[in-house]
């Protein structure tokens, strides 16, 4: 493991992450920055953190939390894995897939990118109650 953090290039919430079978390059699908429900709690079937990283040296921790800001930043959610960079050219490309994710209550929240427990960068996503439009 080394002390060096990569960059973070991107860190985006979406829907889904589609990968070509030839070239490898992603696609990002209905990027999400804001939640709407009608009642809280909300389950989110599914959800994709997909970031890029670069800079980065040899095997490096990586942790990704989501975390509740208005209730001093208590983390919803945790998920840790070892990646390895080949060189420091590498572009690493990270696409988490995270299903079951429970926004308890509108409010802001944030999925943070820490390597070797340094963070990174954050990304927004912002949970509103609205309400239905019930039809005349």
């Amino acid at each position: 493991m080394n002390a060096i953090s990569p960059i973070l290039l991107s860190a985006i919430t979406c829907d889904r992450v589609i990968f070509d079978r030839i070239t490898g390059m992603p696609s990002i699908i209905n990027i999400i920055q804001v939640v709407n429900a009608s009642k809280f709690p909300i389950r989110n079937s599914q959800l994709v953190f997909f970031s890029e990283l670069t800079n980065g040296h040899g095997e490096t921790d990586i942790q990704i939390n989501l975390i509740n800001v208005e209730e001093e930043d208590r983390v919803l959610f945790s998920q840790s894995k070892k990646v390895v960079f080949k060189d420091v050219r590498h572009v690493l490309t990270l696409a988490l897939n995270m299903h079951g994710i429970v926004f308890p209550e509108p409010g802001e929240y944030r999925f943070q990118l820490f390597t070797n427990g340094k963070l990174l960068g954050e990304r927004r996503i912002v949970c509103r109650r609205v309400e239905l439009q019930t039809g005349n």
